[in-house]
């Protein structure tokens, strides 16, 4: 339940329109709605400003198809990551309005639209292709959150004059998001560049003592340029919302001025 239809039904108990109990029952009914596999948390969004998010890894097309659909009821935005072409395809036929976004693994219902006074941005920074699908799943996530996002793709160390040409417009990011594999190092060199924080995305791109991204983690743990936060193997969608966090405590406080 988002807070206009919060303020509907109340506006309707304070006008004598609908009885306590009756209101009550339908908090109630709003704030979860419970499946044999699943306990979905609608009240997410009002207490956090980010819904809960479907992961689709691990669950049957029919488990997400009767998840997505159920959040759909609740209305605002519905997402969810790691989701194969042929699991999307089962959402699509069901469920109306619903977009996949192929590159990102992800399904997307009720985007939001930007704020019109939102001037700041996201800027993501990809590493190397290989590295792409992570750093679409960071873009489609912060979009859809409300905020601008610019993609830089494949400028990693091994061709660093490739990002120094766009310096410039790399250090007018609010909040940089920076994707890479191998030995991890593009965080290091872009915190040691920008005044923006850097959140590091390690991937599970890279050779057999890459580890699946171990040796990218540790890199990263490991960097002497401050500024920097790491967050799990893979997971440009935490990324984004860490990302999406700072800036809106940047918004927050801007308003209080």
């Amino acid at each position: 339940m988002n807070e206009q239809e919060l303020r509907k039904i109340l506006l309707k108990v304070q006008g004598g329109d609908c009885a306590v109990e009756e209101a009550v029952h339908s908090l109630a009914s709003c704030s979860k709605d419970e499946l044999s596999y699943a306990c979905l948390d609608h009240g997410r969004t009002e207490r956090t400003g980010r819904p809960e998010v479907i992961f689709g890894e691990g669950k049957t097309a029919e488990q997400l198809v009767a998840i997505f659909s159920k959040m759909l009821v609740q209305g605002g935005l519905v997402l969810a990551t790691r989701v194969s072409l042929e699991k999307a395809d089962a959402v699509l036929a069901v469920c109306k309005d619903v977009e996949y976004h192929t590159d990102a693994r992800m399904l997307v219902a009720c985007e939001q639209q930007l704020l019109k006074d939102n001037e700041r941005c996201v800027k993501i920074i990809s590493a190397g292709t290989s590295d792409l699908q992570v750093a679409e799943e960071a873009k489609v996530t912060a979009q859809v959150l409300g905020n601008r996002v610019d993609l830089y793709n494949d400028i990693g160390v091994a061709g660093i004059h490739r990002m120094m040409h766009r310096l410039d417009e790399i250090r007018a990011a609010d909040v940089l998001i920076v994707v890479a594999g191998m030995e991890g190092a593009l965080p290091s060199v872009v915190a040691g560049l920008v005044r923006s924080p850097v959140i590091a995305v390690p991937t599970s791109v890279g050779y057999g003592t890459g580890f699946g991204g171990i040796a990218a983690l540790l890199g990263m743990l490991n960097s002497c340029s401050p500024g920097i936060a790491v967050v799990n193997i893979d997971n440009g969608f935490g990324a984004a919302c860490m990302a999406d966090a700072i800036l809106k405590v940047g918004v927050s406080q801007d308003y209080k001025k």
